[in-house]
């Protein structure tokens, strides 16, 4: 059996032009990216509903709103990659996946964040504190949602970014966290919980906290890899294959320690690398030798 070419399959081979069916491939994706950050935003009001009615414990709105999230960042990544491969890249393709992400990674998880964690607080005892807490939750939610459009904004406008702290030359870097791996990180943290809204006004305040901490680093230069560098149609090693076949496994039988250890490392590592290059710069201020006029003499 021959070798099959997706590119080559995907061209008119008079015109040697993409045919017109391969610009529909990444289109699909990026459909389907905005099907399901609508899906997670009707079933984050169902759930609301639900809970209202009585519902206990997990909630299995939440739940499809925090799976639907998960998927449209799979699907993120692929619709970028698919266009590549086929040479089908265009503005229209651009900002179409630029709207979709500000629905899927920017109003969806906002949305779900407010009612998982912010509106079902019990206050019984003290009305006063609830309302600030609602207030709060209100505000840092939307300010996530607007941070990820400034996010999206500046990734449209900006031509080979540079973040604050450059890294190798040879790996391509996010200037501040993508905004999939924001509204990736909420889902994750809703679905280890097992969907259940949270009632203790603590948690929620720790909960505001992070929506909080992710709205900063979506708009911040700090960087993040990227990993768009990476060859997926190259050969991989053995040991590749095996560890890729490993984190399906744990993905499929622990999906929920998994996931949620897969976001917070992703996000935590633009903080740990930032905070290590803080610290390797004070170190060697701190021995670097001194310059000739400051020496005893």
């Amino acid at each position: 059996m021959g070798k099959i070419n997706l590119p080559e399959q995907l061209i008119d081979q008079q015109s040697r032009r993409p045919r017109r069916a391969a610009y529909a491939l990444p289109t699909l994706f990026t459909a389907g990216n905005l099907y399901l950050g609508f899906l997670a935003i009707l079933k984050s009001f169902e759930g609301t509903l639900a809970v209202q009615g009585g519902l206990a414990g997990s909630v299995p709105q939440f739940e499809v709103a925090a799976k639907a999230i998960g998927i449209a960042v799979l699907l993120d990544g692929l619709d970028g990659r698919i266009a590549r491969l086929t040479g089908t890249e265009s503005e229209f393709g651009r900002e179409m996946d630029s709207l979709a992400d500000v629905i899927s990674f920017g109003l969806a998880p906002a949305v779900l964040a407010y009612a998982f964690g912010v509106q079902f607080v019990d206050f019984t005892s003290d009305p006063t504190i609830r309302d600030m807490l609602v207030r709060a939750g209100v505000f840092l939610c939307f300010l996530f949602l607007l941070c990820s459009a400034s996010r999206l904004a500046r990734f449209n406008i900006q031509t080979n970014p540079v973040p604050k702290n450059p890294g190798r030359p040879g790996r391509k870097y996010f200037v501040g966290l993508p905004t999939p791996a924001s509204a990736g990180m909420v889902a994750a943290v809703i679905y280890a919980a097992d969907c259940a809204p949270i009632r203790g006004w603590p948690v929620a305040a720790l909960w505001l906290a992070l929506m909080g901490l992710l709205s900063f680093l979506m708009v911040c230069t700090w960087r993040y890899r990227s990993f768009k560098d990476l060859n997926l149609a190259r050969p991989r090693s053995t040991l590749t294959v095996v560890l890729l076949g490993s984190l399906i496994f744990l993905v499929w039988n622990y999906s929920q320690p998994v996931l949620l250890a897969m976001a917070t490392t992703y996000v935590g590592s633009g903080i740990a690398v930032r905070i290590g290059g803080i610290i390797r710069r004070l170190l060697r201020k701190h021995h670097a030798p001194p310059r000739p006029h400051e020496l005893p003499g």
